[in-house]
């Protein structure tokens, strides 16, 4: 049994994986106990690390042997369609009537994610958004896809002038 711990807040809270499929999750108390919340949400207190330990395995904390699935590599450039986003994208698809490049960020999640730079019409004005919710584009105004910073930057100040010339 391979059990390994995945940091979510470091010395605070973990996922717990067997063979790359979530168990649940693990939290440190103040007391240097841990309570284990399973997913189907039974409840285990453990009061040292070595019943810890006795239950999960001495490895679980070890990194070294953690060995991510090819996917979940990180690089420093994705992109989807041509236009950046900061990780992996998931179930990519050009949104033709939107004219958006849209993906995911896990495999199974239905919250999609609009890759490039944009700048977006609050109440309060435009402001810049990297890689925002599809949902956010549609419930504002926006402009975008942009594909760098610098062309984003000049877009968000034609913008601001636009809005000071017509107030």
């Amino acid at each position: 049994m391979t059990v390994r711990a995945k940091t979510l807040v470091k010395d605070k809270f973990w996922i717990v994986e067997q063979n790359g499929q979530k168990l649940g999750t693990l939290q440190k108390q103040e007391d240097n106990g841990w309570i284990f919340l399973s997913k189907q949400k039974n409840r285990e207190v453990f009061h040292t690390q070595e019943s810890l330990f006795t239950k999960f395995g001495f490895g679980i904390f070890d990194q070294s042997n953690f060995k991510k699935p090819e996917e979940e590599i990180q690089t420093d450039n994705f992109d989807v369609h041509g236009y950046p986003c900061s990780q992996h994208p998931y179930n990519p698809m050009f949104d033709v009537q939107k004219q958006l490049p849209v993906y995911t960020k896990t495999p199974k999640s239905k919250s999609q994610f609009c890759a490039g730079y944009y700048i977006i019409c609050f109440e309060k004005g435009w402001r810049k958004a990297y890689c925002p919710k599809m949902i956010t584009l549609s419930r504002y105004k926006y402009k975008g896809p942009i594909k760098t910073k610098l062309e984003m930057q000049q877009v968000l100040n034609d913008a601001v002038k636009q809005f000071q010339d017509t107030n």
